[in-house]
């Protein structure tokens, strides 16, 4: 089959015709090869009654952002390794890699939960984007800090930086190291203070005239809730809170949708929010008011942990998956623009 529009929320099908699985995921343009990449979290095995939360790091490629050719695994899942990161039980989410110009190397940064552990990064590195990954760190805190949903940036200087949720009650901002692969000691703190379902996750960073932007959903599991967008010039300066994104969406859901990634497609004004759709079932009948209201009493008397866990060792066995994520769908959605603030309307096909 082949595509000449775009259809938020219809299962989307690669060139060879099976539904693509790279969710949590990135885009970006090669600029060499002019092709654009779209890798993400691979959930083809996962199907909510055993214990695969993923299958490793898929890689698609397009030359005009219909059509998806599926380039396979980029970083495989250890299935036979319990005590590796990427063995398929244990949470891995929201791959970011990052091109290094000082080392010429590709650094890709993994978010990783294993339950009874607290949450950390796997950093790893190769010389082509298409792997072999080699890990640099197994588990590491940055800042010595737990660390959640995240995104990185680097900016055309080669200073980059990484925004992460400390869960669940700040976002933290902190510049990286010059190899990419470690952060050092300059961070910030936004958003703080604020507790679930309020507190902010799924950072989105990207560039319009001359500002820094980030969209961030709140903190509903798999249910989707009402996005905001905050504007800056300097990382670890003052954001001011834009409000929601989204205009019309009577659910205030983000049209159902989490934003993981936006896209600015060269030598034009377009951008392109990308985001997955979890829990395609959910569309219709979901209120998110009604969510956000049992997840505020639920976390009323929540406390966050500011402790710092030394993790060395993950827990060394197979842990139930009870989501079938294999079924998610993507939201793909133009922005507009008023005066300086993003807005995202609801089309149900569109063109670029």
């Amino acid at each position: 089959m082949k595509y000449n529009s775009i259809k938020p929320g219809i299962k989307w099908l690669d060139t060879s015709g099976k539904p693509i699985q790279a969710h949590g995921f990135s885009v970006f343009y090669n600029q060499e090869d002019k092709l654009w990449y779209w890798y993400g979290e691979n959930k083809e095995k996962t199907d909510g009654k055993g214990c695969i939360w993923h299958w490793g790091v898929r890689l698609y490629t397009s030359t005009d952002l219909y059509n998806w050719e599926d380039k396979g695994l980029i970083i495989p899942p250890t299935p036979e390794d319990l005590n590796s990161p990427l063995h398929p039980t244990y949470c891995v989410d929201r791959p970011h890699i990052l091109y290094c110009k000082k080392t010429k190397k590709y650094v890709a940064w993994l978010k990783v939960m294993a339950d009874d552990v607290s949450q950390f990064m796997t950093i790893m590195t190769a010389d082509q984007f298409e792997g072999p990954y080699e890990i640099v760190h197994k588990v590491y805190k940055p800042l010595n800090m737990d660390s959640g949903d995240f995104c990185l940036h680097a900016d055309e200087d080669g200073k980059a930086y990484i925004w992460f949720e400390r869960p669940h009650f700040q976002m933290i901002c902190a510049t990286l190291s010059e190899d990419y692969t470690e952060v050092t000691d300059e961070y910030s703190v936004h958003y703080d203070g604020l507790i679930p379902p309020y507190t902010r996750e799924a950072p989105t960073y990207f560039e319009h005239g001359g500002y820094r932007y980030l969209i961030t959903s709140g903190t509903t599991g798999y249910f989707p809730n009402e996005s905001r967008v905050c504007r800056f010039v300097d990382p670890h300066g003052e954001y001011e809170d834009l409000g929601n994104p989204f205009v019309g969406d009577k659910h205030q859901n983000s049209f159902s949708s989490q934003v993981t990634s936006v896209i600015q497609i060269p030598e034009t004004g377009q951008y392109i929010a990308c985001g997955d759709r979890w829990k395609p079932q959910w569309y219709t009948n979901l209120i998110s008011k009604k969510i956000v209201s049992g997840m505020e009493r639920y976390y009323a008397d929540y406390k966050p942990d500011t402790s710092s866990k030394e993790v060395h060792e993950l827990p060394g066995v197979e842990m139930p998956r009870k989501e079938n994520t294999s079924i998610a769908r993507y939201v793909w959605l133009p922005i507009e623009w008023e005066g300086d603030k993003p807005v995202i309307s609801w089309k149900s096909e569109w063109q670029i």
